[in-house]
């Protein structure tokens, strides 16, 4: 392999870099397509800590580490990333009355997925990127491009390319960049001097990512227990959300920025804005709880069509969305929450939408029945055994709060 070294102004290194910028990318580099020991024990490690949850496709650390089956003959990469985020983290805008907060009935899907599917968008970039190569190499190029579905460690691909450092966060962040963008390669069958890293001092001892994180899915830094995401819990997990992790998932239905929201490196007023190739979609930038409780077949298929929220079927969807409104606190939640717990052909969201009868912390009138109904005759043993344990604690917490009310004051004894 070359030398590691920095290349011209005009060599077909930079070239190629600055083919991608004119592409739409925001960084580009060039990796050697060699294996990373560092990275393969790392992974080896998270993998035998469990902390992939139900990801199987995790498994082979070491295939993942040089993933020759992908394309043979490949002896470099270039990394590119797509910026997706915007000029300021919605979780941050203020305005008048203070932060900018999603109304109580509506959830979150973070903004990666707002708009179109980006594997599509990344790989149409791509394709055009490859074509430029052959154009500057005057010559077909042996290549492949891949996306975040293929087996392939892109993180550690990008910080070899010299795009950024990784984060505590185990993101990758980009000097000016942040972290807001996605991550592309395109393997080729071309020898190139691989692009070097500015210096940088990383994250030094910021921890905000870390402390911020509701659910406490860091274990430390550089180490994401993915079973305790927000992102793996509404996305990956196939059943049932883990009662003591459902009030820290707040209103999110598809994925979570808050890591990303609260890192400094992303409050750059020069921050890369999404692109437009990527669009947003207004039903997924505030989606309506109610909706996605309720969707049919056909509206399901309409909302997701495109997207990244194809990865999750209806039931998730509506687990995510009962939870939220459990979480909204709000009692507008209860004639929704009662009509799915009564009558949902989905016995995920029935048992989800019973917790969040009782998450709601409110004196029930309809739900409470539709709760004791449930308990008794519902089909599905997990929703009575999640209704009973919401009637009673909702039972309690109005036992509670009446006896509070009746209680002698001490000035009257």
């Amino acid at each position: 392999m070359p030398d590691r070294t920095a290349a011209s102004l005009d060599s077909l290194e930079s070239r190629i870099v600055r083919a991608a910028l004119e592409v739409g990318f925001v960084r580009a580099g060039i990796a050697p397509f060699e294996r990373s020991e560092q990275a393969a024990e790392r992974l080896q490690r998270w993998l035998a800590a469990g902390h992939h949850g139900e990801m199987q496709y995790m498994d082979g650390a070491l295939d993942r580490a040089l993933p020759t089956g992908l394309f043979e003959s490949a002896c470099s990469v270039v990394v590119v990333a797509l910026p997706y985020g915007d000029k300021a983290p919605l979780e941050l805008r203020k305005s008048a009355n203070g932060p900018a907060l999603p109304a109580p009935l509506t959830g979150k899907v973070a903004r990666y997925a707002q708009g179109e599917d980006y594997h599509r968008v990344l790989k149409s970039k791509l394709v055009r990127l490859g074509q430029a190569i052959d154009e500057l190499v005057g010559r077909p190029v042996g290549r492949r491009a891949c996306v975040d579905s293929a087996p392939l460690l892109e993180r550690d691909f990008a910080v070899r390319a010299g795009l950024g450092f990784a984060a505590k966060s185990t993101l990758t962040i980009a000097p000016g960049a942040g972290s807001f963008f996605l991550l592309g390669e395109l393997l080729l069958e071309l020898e190139l001097t691989p692009t070097a890293a500015e210096a940088t001092a990383g994250c030094g001892a910021c921890t905000r990512c870390l402390t911020a994180c509701p659910t406490g899915a860091f274990v430390g830094p550089y180490e994401l227990d993915a079973r305790r995401c927000i992102s793996y819990l509404t996305i990956e997990l196939k059943g049932a959300v883990p009662r003591e992790l459902r009030p820290l998932i707040g209103q999110h239905v598809f994925g979570c920025d808050i890591c990303q929201d609260v890192c400094p490196w992303n409050q750059s007023r020069h921050a890369p804005e999404r692109d437009p190739e990527l669009g947003r979609h207004a039903a997924l930038v505030d989606p309506k709880l109610e909706e996605l409780l309720f969707l049919t077949s056909s509206g399901y298929r309409k909302l997701v069509r495109g997207t990244a929220l194809s990865r999750v079927n209806r039931a998730r969807l509506g687990r995510n969305a009962a939870i939220a409104l459990g979480n909204s606190r709000s009692a507008a939640a209860e004639e929704p929450l009662t009509r799915a717990l009564s009558s949902h052909s989905s016995e995920l969201v029935r048992a989800h939408a019973a917790w969040a009868l009782a998450a709601l912390g409110l004196p029930l009138s309809a739900g409470r029945s539709a709760l004791a109904q449930a308990a008794e005759h519902d089909e599905s043993p997990e929703v009575r055994a999640e209704a009973a344990i919401a009637l009673a604690e909702h039972d309690a917490r109005v036992a509670g709060a009446d006896g509070a009310m009746t209680a002698p004051d001490a000035s009257d004894r």
